[in-house]
């Protein structure tokens, strides 16, 4: 290992570490090298994967650099217990992330969850996030915070991911990959890498296009990264990373009832078709950081950034006044956000670390709405304001070892979001402007206790909270924008326990419960707009399990398995002139059950794996009306990879058939859909081959 790697080695504290042991990557792959893994980061301070007092789990760059289209985070996040990745197959709309319950009434974006691409925030300061900037092909690991994180991470901070891409090593490296297959899918990315004395940089392209497994489900998207590394003496690390990305088609083929459904699976929703739902949309985000490191006494991060996004969103929904079928709303937003994290920790003795930190970020959004026919605009205007948000919170973090096998660590910190809303639109004859402030103390204790060389107990209590977003702030179930004054932010209260093992053998078990009140319910939506309320109170009770066993070089097994019983304590839901009462409710969008499998042989330079993924039945309404079936034995792919070489060159066909047993499966659900519109569909058998080539030159 040169200098500048050993430098950067000791800097970050040896890297991370992933919860089970991981395949060698540099033996597996020829154009791959990984630093030894020690630690975690996602906890906003040094913790190892067996003494850190929360659940952790993690996916290295194995899984994402495997046979695997790389385009979808159920591919690979789902593998980790108490994590339900559900893949809505709809380009429009994000995929519907849920960790222990968190987001799973995000029907747009990821909600309640706090999620970060090489330390920048893709989480708005309204607690929404997206995930336009996530390059899988680029990612060599993933760490997952499961349960609230609000004492570290503020605002929706029902669970954490953090991905991140390692520091080049070699004098120069590079790797194309193409991928082809049904449903007009193609899919091409390049990577270049190079390291010269203290500076190493990464350049990564993919271009992305599908016809679509459904009807309207057409999508093209572009994207640059761009990471640039310098290294400053034996202590200082600057950072800068810019991301773009260009997606000028993403069609939405809507949610179907239950009789569409059934009589085909491949259609779209009538209205999302005659009004021509789709989107298009353009990112910039940059960002700049600088790693301070004081050997093994501390560490300091600091990074600024900015981004800026422009969509263009024809819309189902009905616009106010005359309709008709293709009569549809156009919504046009232009964003700016901007912000700093500042987050360091210090030793004050041999048992005590110091943590501390402050996040500060700040989102404009210039919103229109017009009347549009089959998606295009008609240049009349049905809503035109600007939407603020500012976000301060500052936080302070206490690790204490009293004794070689007990750790505790304690957080708290303090969050300020400011939304204002000034209406720019007073054709209608009322300024809808308002200005909400919502704060928030969060807590959270938590113990390590090591009772074995490779097996550990640990347990936590944590408070946290989530505010509106704005887009739910201003949708309201009148059909206008404006500003609703009545929303404000839920709060829960989450204990757990949990056991875990490191070695050949790596085992994780948790066991939790989450109280939930004042919850932002969706508590109804049309055409693709939803619409909220503080509406009830929830109780989320959960079981995690979690195994990797590595028989050997040649065979290996992963498997996960959750249980979550999440119900309505207490639901008043309005129903016409009548209140229903609802207490006792499944909440709908979370599956009682939810299994991965994973079983990988290798024979010489080929590998092969089996993935088999289960989930139960679960309801999409709050009345559990509309049942969403389970996939009885399960959704399988089989996937196949070699490994060979062309003299200096690495060669690496694969080829993957998802839902290979053809299964007739609902893969999401559109959370108390208008008219019993809430299937989404997942596509039939999937087959596609790809080839990836790569150079590496060391020193």
């Amino acid at each position: 290992m040169h200098r500048f790697t050993v430098a950067i080695a000791a800097l970050l504290g040896g890297g991370v570490a992933p919860m089970y042991p991981q395949t060698d990557s540099s033996r597996a792959r020829g154009d791959t090298v990984r630093l030894a893994p020690l630690e975690v980061r996602v906890t906003r301070g040094a913790e190892t994967a067996l003494r850190a007092p929360a659940r952790i789990g993690s996916v290295d760059s194995a899984a994402f650099r495997g046979a695997q289209l790389g385009n979808g985070l159920d591919e690979t996040l789902g593998r980790i217990p108490g994590i339900y990745a559900a893949n809505r197959y709809n380009p429009s709309l994000d995929q519907r992330l849920v960790i222990r319950g968190a987001g799973a009434r995000g029907n747009f974006g990821v909600r309640g969850l706090k999620i970060l691409i090489d330390g920048l925030p893709q989480t708005l300061p309204d607690g929404q996030s997206q995930l336009t900037n996530l390059d899988l092909g680029l990612v060599d690991r993933a760490e997952v915070l499961l349960g609230s994180a609000s004492a570290l991470y503020g605002n929706a901070a029902g669970g954490v991911v953090s991905f991140s891409s390692s520091i080049p090593a070699d004098r120069w490296a590079a790797r194309a990959r193409v991928t082809g297959g049904r449903f007009g899918t193609r899919r091409g990315s390049g990577q270049l890498e190079a390291s010269s004395g203290p500076w190493s940089g990464r350049l990564g392209l993919t271009r992305f296009e599908q016809a679509g497994a459904r009807q309207h489900s057409a999508t093209e998207t572009s994207q640059l990264s761009l990471g640039v590394n310098r290294l400053v003496g034996t202590s200082w690390l600057l950072k800068g990373r810019y991301f773009f990305a260009n997606s000028p088609l993403a069609e939405n083929p809507g949610a179907l009832t239950a009789a569409e459904l059934a009589r085909n699976p491949d259609s779209a929703a009538a209205a999302n078709i005659l009004r021509g739902a789709d989107k298009s949309v353009r990112q910039h985000q940059l960002g700049v950081s600088a790693t301070r490191n004081w050997g093994g006494d501390g560490q300091l991060d600091l990074t600024v950034f900015g981004l800026s996004r422009d969509l263009d969103n024809p819309l189902a929904t009905a616009p106010p006044g005359p309709g008709g079928p293709t009569i549809g709303t156009f919504s046009r937003i232009d964003r700016l956000v901007g912000g700093g994290r500042l987050s360091g920790e210090r030793r004050l003795s041999p048992a005590v670390r110091l943590g501390f930190g402050l996040d500060a970020q700040w989102m404009r959004d210039d919103r229109r709405n017009e009347r549009a026919r089959s998606g295009i605009p008609l240049d009349t205007l049905t809503a035109d304001q600007r939407e603020t948000v500012e976000e301060l919170g500052p936080f302070a973090r206490l690790h204490w070892e009293p004794t070689g096998r007990l750790t505790i660590v304690g957080a708290t910190r303090y969050d300020r979001v400011a939304f204002r809303v000034r209406d720019r639109f007073l054709a209608d004859g009322v300024d809808q402007s308002g200005r909400r402030v919502m704060g928030a103390a969060s807590g959270s204790l938590g113990a390590s206790l090591v009772i074995g060389p490779a097996v550990a107990a640990f347990g936590s209590i944590a408070t946290a909270f989530e505010t509106p977003t704005t887009t739910e702030l201003v949708n309201q179930a009148n059909g206008t924008i404006g500003f609703n004054t009545d929303l404000g932010p839920q709060r829960s209260r989450t204990w757990e326990l949990g056991l875990r093992t490191v070695g050949r053998w790596s085992v994780t078990a948790s066991l939790y419960r989450s109280a939930i009140s004042d919850a932002l319910v969706q508590a109804r939506e049309r055409d693709g707009r939803a619409f909220f309320e503080n509406a009830a109170r929830l109780t989320i009770r959960g079981v995690e399990l979690g195994a990797r066993w590595r028989a050997s070089d040649q065979v290996s097994l992963e498997t996960s398995y959750h249980h979550s019983d999440a119900e309505f304590s207490r639901y008043r839901s309005r129903n016409g002139a009548t209140i229903d009462t609802l207490d006792g409710n499944q909440v709908p969008g979370i599956p009682r059950h939810v299994f991965r499998g994973v079983a990988t042989v290798r024979f010489g330079a080929v590998e092969a794996e089996w993935d088999q993924q289960i989930v139960s039945r679960f309801f999409a309404d709050d009345r559990n009306t509309l049942p969403v079936d389970g996939w009885g034995v399960g959704v399988t792919a089989l996937r196949i990879q070699l490994q060979g070489a062309l003299g200096r060159t690495a060669v690496r066909p694969f080829a993957s058939v998802a839902n290979a047993w053809n299964r007739r499966y609902v893969a999401a659900a559109t959370v108390n859909g208008f008219g019993g519109r809430v299937y989404e569909p997942g596509p039939g058998r999937w087959a596609y081959l790809g080839l990836e080539v790569g150079w590496r030159a060391t020193r």
